[in-house]
Formats: C-alpha cells, structure tokens, sequence
C-alpha cells in the first residue's frame, strides 16, 4: 500500500481498506463502499482497493461499475481469483457468452476452492442460459466432487447441476441431485420445493458419520436468506431458479 498511495498516506488508504472489509463483513455494502472509494482515491492503483471497491459495486447491483473495477483489479494483480464476479457481471449485463471463457480460466486456475465453485456455478449458468446443457453439465464436472465434508460452495455447485438437469429434461436425475443435497441439508435452498415438483422424496434426517442419524442445520451459504432459503430476487442467477447469488468476499489482507 506504501507504493502505491498518494502523498505518503499509506497507512490512512490501508485503514479505510480495513474498514471497508469489515463493513462487507457485515454485509454493509454501502458502508464499504463509501470506505473504498476514499481509499482508491489514495491508492488509485492499489489491487486491493480496486477489489475491495469492485465487491462492494457488486454487491449493490451496479454491474457494469463492479465489472470495471474488478477487471482494473484483475489486470494490476494478474490474479483470476475474482473473475466469477466478473462473470456473473457480464450475465447481469445480459453478455453471458462473455461470462464462461472467464469461469473457466478460473476453475484451471490454482485459486481458493470457493472461488473455484463460485467460476463453476457462474460458468455452468452462463451456459444454461445459452441452452447449452451439456456443455454446462461438463463445466461443472471440473469442479471435483468432495471425499469427505461437504462444504456450502459445494452444495452451490451440486444445486446448479440439479437444475441445469431438470432445465434439460432429465428429472430423474435432478431428483436425485436435490435429494443428494437435502441428505447433507434438509433446508438447503429452496431443494424440498424443487423435490416435490419432481415428486421426489425429502430425506427428514441424514445419517451422522459416528452412527445413528441426525437434524442437519440450515446451511450458512452467502447469499441464500434466512434459514438457508435462497434469493429469488432478479439479478445475475435469474438463470438458475432459485439458486444463491455469487457474492464476493472481503480480501484477507
């Protein structure tokens, strides 16, 4: 940050960045964004300010803001770990050809698994919008299917295959997508609506790895609203029915 801000003010630019992380950290965007600009205007070409600036755009529904920002970030640091915010940009703009070859940059790329599911998720949508099934189902076959604990990024992507098989007309198997979700979380998303739709059956307990079974809680997915039910608000997942939105997430540093 010392290199990169005006005048010496390095440790006044990291400051508002640390505020503005905590305010998204709290899901105050406008906080965070107030936060960010002051500081980009310190350090115009800090990777982290444009980020930290990008994310709370994005978060606020300014796409097209969020998207060049993001973009700056993208080209300054050389780093791909936000391009499925840039993606999901491009499908909220109406461009969701733009959006897949980025998604996939990402899910090749050696970034956090989180970011990795949220490409696939925003890749896989872009192409369900296209009417490119297959093609989505693959995309997502590159996110692999965890061993052990499943985490809620993967039930964002194994929500996305489910429905990407129902949109092409293989319920049988977006059934068994939607079940396979609701036996690690009963109240995921909206997965006990789509179920039924599909006339499928809701597990009512999942098995507990030490024996017996037990209640899984509501998941803590970002973006999905209380009790672990999604958004259904327009935006960049219109696409997908009922999916969570991608959010971005504050930087660590």
């Amino acid at each position: 940050m010392a290199r990169t801000a005006r005048g010496g003010r390095g440790r006044e630019a990291a400051a508002l960045l640390e505020r503005a992380a905590d305010h998204l950290a709290r899901d105050d965007a406008r906080g965070a964004l107030d936060a960010a600009e002051r500081a980009k205007g310190l350090a115009p070409r800090s990777p982290t300010a444009r980020e930290v600036l990008g994310i709370a755009l994005y978060r606020l529904g300014r796409f097209h803001d969020a998207m060049r920002e993001l973009s700056t970030y993208r080209r300054i640091s050389g780093r791909v770990d936000q391009n499925h915010l840039i993606a999901d940009c491009h499908r909220a703009l109406g461009a969701p050809e733009r959006a897949v070859p980025l998604a996939a940059e990402a899910l090749g790329a050696a970034i956090p698994a989180e970011h990795r599911a949220e490409a696939a998720v925003v890749g896989a949508s872009a192409l369900a919008d296209l009417g490119r099934f297959a093609e989505a189902l693959a995309l997502l076959g590159r996110y692999p299917e965890p061993a052990g604990s499943v985490r809620p990024h993967d039930l964002r992507v194994l929500y996305v295959k489910a429905d990407v098989l129902e949109r092409a007309g293989r319920r049988g198997d977006a059934a068994e997508a939607f079940a396979r979700i609701a036996r690690h979380d009963p109240d995921a998303f909206d997965v006990a609506e789509r179920l039924r739709r599909l006339g499928g059956a809701l597990p009512a307990r999942a098995a507990d790895p030490n024996g017996g079974s037990r209640r899984v809680r509501p998941s803590r997915v970002r973006g999905s609203g209380s009790g672990g039910s999604p958004s259904h608000s327009s935006g960049p997942t219109r696409g997908v029915r009922g999916a969570p939105r991608s959010r971005g997430r504050p930087p660590a540093d």
